[in-house]
């Protein structure tokens, strides 16, 4: 039985989506009604969880979870602890509700609504076991006495929270197995004016190298992609900490290098070079610079005949995840920083 944790949107007076003292204004909100700043903002309880799937002999299976406390079923996930990156949050919790890492796959919509009247955001992922079948080994405690492969159609009828099935939906009407290309723009190299050698050999400063160092945890969520980097000394030793950890190989690309001046690079060959590691339909991790980012974002949209989002360029240290389906359509796309 589905029962609803915390209310969908509805009109009503004085609510998200209603005419307010019978003006023409209307208040808006992604979450559910609320009596408390209404019309204001409550900054919300950041948390990230996972669909963790498997493909049996029996069909597609879901993890689901028992809370002791309040008996319910639910998905995995949990709140992120202060400055924790989603990604790497998400990843925590899932392991520590079910015993299995999880590799993420495509994002997928998040789900807001109030907990005990505050709102809350989960941010949500598809994702498999790390471990070869999935077989549970955990051991039931005070938060979660039981972990269960459940097959799909089942666990819509088990699962207790209305806002937890929608997940499962968003989830079965996309593609299951997916690859991620993963587009880095390099770490915080400092002012290139004050550099007085030849730019390629510019080196990362102190937060590029702190982010460098904070960057495996984050790409190793999405397994173990294959690394490929522009010749440039501030791109491979972004990419450094991650392939020497993950034991993960780099190769360096001309195609993604830009050499002194801005200059060394033709747009249509990074592009030519992007769209072959597209067709590779393996995971990949390409650094480069910001000037090939918009080019490279608007060849993967293009070929994956998706539209061009209106900002396709990254900041320094921030990187965009592309996620294709295994026919090679667009299944997702996400953008984060090293550090969130």
């Amino acid at each position: 039985m589905n029962t609803q944790e915390s209310g969908a949107c509805v009109e009503g007076p004085d609510t998200e989506g209603s005419v307010v003292d019978g003006s023409d204004i209307r208040v808006t909100s992604a979450f559910p009604p609320r009596e408390t700043a209404v019309g204001g903002y409550l900054e919300p309880i950041r948390a990230g969880g996972a669909v963790l799937w498997r493909d049996t002999g029996r069909g597609r299976e879901v993890v689901l979870i028992r809370r002791p406390d309040r008996g319910d079923w639910t998905l995995p996930k949990g709140k992120l602890k202060n400055g924790e990156h989603p990604i790497i949050g998400a990843v925590r919790e899932v392991e520590e509700e079910t015993g299995l890492v999880p590799v993420m796959g495509r994002r997928l919509p998040p789900q807001r609504y109030l907990k005990d009247g505050w709102p809350k955001q989960v941010e949500w992922w598809a994702a498999t076991p790390a471990r070869a079948g999935g077989a549970l080994d955990y051991e039931p405690n005070e938060e979660v006495d039981a972990v269960e492969w459940v097959p799909v159609e089942e666990a819509r009828g088990q699962l207790t929270y209305d806002h937890d099935v929608q997940v499962l939906d968003n989830f079965r009407v996309g593609p299951a197995r997916t690859f991620p290309v993963i587009l880095l723009r390099h770490l915080s190299a400092g002012d290139k004016r004050s550099w007085t050698g030849n730019d390629l050999l510019r080196p990362l400063d102190g937060t590029g190298r702190a982010d460098a160092l904070a960057l495996p945890r984050v790409l190793a969520a999405y397994g173990s992609p294959g690394a490929v980097s522009s010749a440039a000394a501030r791109c491979t030793e972004s990419l450094l900490p991650y392939t020497v950890e993950c034991d993960v190989p780099m190769r360096t690309e001309r195609a993604f290098t830009v050499g002194p001046e801005g200059k060394g690079y033709e747009v249509e060959e990074a592009r030519e070079a992007f769209a072959r590691i597209l067709a590779e339909g393996r995971p990949a991790v390409v650094c480069t610079h910001g000037e090939l980012v918009p080019h490279l974002m608007t060849e993967a949209l293009t070929r994956l005949g998706a539209p061009l989002s209106q900002q396709r360029g990254l900041r320094k240290g921030s990187f965009w995840v592309v996620h294709v389906s295994q026919d090679g359509v667009l299944a997702g796309v996400e953008r984060h920083g090293v550090r969130e």
